[in-house]
C-alpha cells in the first residue's frame, strides 16, 4: 500500500496497479493537471502508534519462529535473533501496510467516501511523537444526480427504404463485382486507365511524380484536381501523350514539391471500360445463395438492406440520446477511471490492428483522454439512470438482442448458441440491452422531434 513496497497486484482486465499508475500519470500530463489537483480529489491522514506496529512485528515473528526451517537447527528451533535478521524487515514492512491499509479503510468509511481507483501514499512530516503518519490521496466517484430532460430537444432520425435504395444497393454490390475490356474509345468518367507519367518541376523530376503501368480509376478522385481533370476527353486514349501542368497546394504532404508547379508528360497505355456483372445465377452465387436462385437474392439483400438501416437509425439516436445526457449532466471523471479507461482502448485498438494484419503500434494512454473520459462519464450517468428508474435486463431483452445479431448469419441458432455459451458474449449482449433500455427511457422522457435523413448520407453511398 506505501511507496516503500512496490506491488504488481494484477486488475481484472489483466493490467497491474504499476501499469494504471503509470496510465494516471500519463493522462494528468496529458490533461494539464501537474501540479492541480482534480475536483474529485480527497486526502486523509491515517496515524498509528509505532509501538502498535513493533507490537504487530513481534507477534508475526514469533508466528513464523513455531515453523521456521534454517540449516542447523531443528525446525521450530531457529533462535529469535537470527528469525529477526532474515525476515525482520519484511515482516515490518508487511504489518506496517496492513495497519496503514485497515486504518485508511476505517477513516474512508467513517467520512462515507466512495473511492475511485487507487490511493496514493505520502509520508505525513509531523505524526506526533512516537507515531508514523501517511497522507492517502485519492479520487472519489462524482455525485450524479439524475436531471429533468422533459424540455430537452433531441433529434430521431427516420428513413423509409423505398425501391430505388433498394436498386442502389443492388447496383453497389454489382460495383463491388466489376470487370474491365478493353474498349476503343476516349477515356470516360468509371474507365480504368493505365498509364505511364513523368513529373518536372524546373525541369527537374523530383521524387514521387513518376510512374510506369500506373492503374487509375477515371472520377476516383485519387489524384490532384489538376491531374484528375486531365485523365478524360477526346484527347486521351490508347497511344496518346499530353503534357500539362498541375499547381501543388501550399499545404501538399510533400514539402518538396509544395506550392511548386510541376509539369507532367502522361502516355495513355489502356483504356478499359467498367463492366457490371448481370443480375443472374453467378450473382447470386457470389453473393451466397448456393443454388443461384436470384429471387433468392434479391430478397435477402432487401431483408439485409432493411436490417442496416434499422441498425444505423438505432446507432445514431444512440449518439444523441448519449450527447444529451452528457449534456444534462456535467460532471468530472475520476482521472484513475479515465487512465484504466484508456488503458483500455490501447488494447482494444492494438487488438484491431493486428485483426488488420497490421503490426502493433506504440499507441500511449494520453492520446485516448478524451474518448476514454466520455466512456468514464458516460457509464456513471448510465449506471445511476439504471438504478434510479430501474432499467435493467430482462432475460427477454437479451435474448432479443442475440437474436438481433444473428439474423444477419447463415445459422443463426449457431450464433445464438455461441452468445450463451461464454458469459463474457453475454454479458456483451446485456450491456446493449441495458444502453436500450437507457434509449428507450430518454425517448420517452424527451422532447423528440423526428427527422427524415438521406439514404446515401446514412449508408454512406458513394456516387
Amino acid at each position: 500500500m506505501t511507496d516503500a513496497v512496490t506491488t504488481e497486484t494484477e486488475t481484472t482486465d489483466g493490467a497491474t496497479v504499476a501499469d494504471t499508475a503509470n496510465a494516471v500519470d500519463a493522462v494528468a500530463n496529458a490533461q494539464h493537471a501537474v501540479g492541480a489537483e482534480s475536483p474529485l480529489t480527497r486526502r486523509l491522514n491515517v496515524v498509528l502508534a509505532l509501538a502498535d506496529i513493533e507490537t504487530e512485528v513481534t507477534q508475526r515473528l514469533r508466528t513464523l519462529a513455531r515453523t521456521a526451517k534454517m540449516a542447523g537447527f531443528r525446525p521450530g528451533k531457529v533462535p529469535m535473533k537470527l528469525i529477526e535478521q532474515t525476515h525482520g524487515a519484511k515482516a515490518h514492512q508487511d504489518a506496517l501496510n496492513d495497519a496503514v491499509e485497515k486504518g485508511f479503510v476505517a477513516e474512508l468509511r467513517r467520512q462515507g467516501f466512495e473511492m475511485a481507483g487507487y490511493p496514493h501514499f505520502e509520508p505525513l512530516a509531523d505524526a506526533g511523537e512516537g507515531k508514523i503518519g501517511f497522507t492517502a490521496i485519492f479520487e472519489v466517484y462524482p455525485d450524479v444526480v439524475l436531471a429533468d430532460i422533459s424540455a430537452e430537444s433531441l433529434e430521431k432520425p427516420m428513413l423509409t427504404v423505398t425501391e430505388a435504395d433498394f436498386d442502389k444497393t443492388l447496383e453497389m454490390l454489382r460495383k463491388q463485382r466489376v470487370t474491365y475490356q478493353t474498349a476503343e474509345r476516349a477515356a470516360e468518367k468509371g474507365d480504368r486507365l493505365t498509364v505511364d507519367f513523368t513529373g518536372r518541376i524546373d525541369g527537374e523530376e523530383f521524387a514521387g511524380g513518376a510512374a510506369t503501368d500506373y492503374s487509375v480509376l477515371v472520377g476516383a478522385g485519387s489524384m490532384l484536381p489538376e491531374f484528375e481533370a486531365q485523365l478524360e476527353g477526346g484527347d486521351v486514349v490508347a497511344g496518346a501523350t499530353k503534357t500539362f501542368d498541375v499547381n501543388f497546394p501550399a499545404d501538399y504532404q510533400s514539402q518538396d514539391v509544395a506550392g511548386k508547379t510541376a509539369q507532367f508528360t502522361l502516355t495513355v497505355k489502356k483504356v478499359e471500360a467498367a463492366v457490371l456483372p448481370p443480375v443472374d445465377a453467378e450473382l447470386a452465387k457470389q453473393l451466397g445463395v448456393a443454388d443461384g436462385n436470384v429471387e433468392t437474392m434479391l430478397a435477402e439483400i432487401r431483408a439485409n438492406l432493411h436490417r442496416e438501416v434499422k441498425k444505423r437509425l438505432a446507432s445514431r439516436t444512440k449518439e444523441q440520446v448519449m450527447n444529451l445526457l452528457l449534456k444534462t449532466h456535467p460532471i468530472d471523471a475520476p482521472m484513475a477511471l479515465v487512465a484504466a479507461e484508456a488503458q483500455q482502448m490501447v488494447k482494444e485498438t492494438n487488438a484491431m490492428a493486428e485483426s488488420r494484419g497490421m503490426a502493433s503500434m506504440p499507441f500511449r494512454p494520453e492520446w485516448f483522454v478524451d474518448p476514454a473520459s466520455r466512456r468514464v462519464k458516460l457509464g456513471l450517468i448510465v449506471g445511476n439512470l439504471v438504478r434510479t428508474k430501474d432499467l435493467r435486463t430482462t432475460p427477454e431483452q437479451v435474448r432479443a438482442v442475440v437474436d438481433a445479431h444473428a439474423e444477419a448469419f447463415e445459422d443463426a441458432e449457431e450464433v445464438v448458441r455461441w452468445h450463451y455459451e461464454n458469459p463474457k458474449r453475454l454479458a456483451e449482449a446485456e450491456a446493449l440491452a441495458l444502453e436500450n433500455n437507457v434509449v428507450e427511457w430518454v425517448l420517452a422522457n424527451a422532447a423528440v422531434v423526428e427527422r427524415t435523413v438521406d439514404f446515401d448520407e446514412l449508408m454512406g453511398a458513394q456516387a
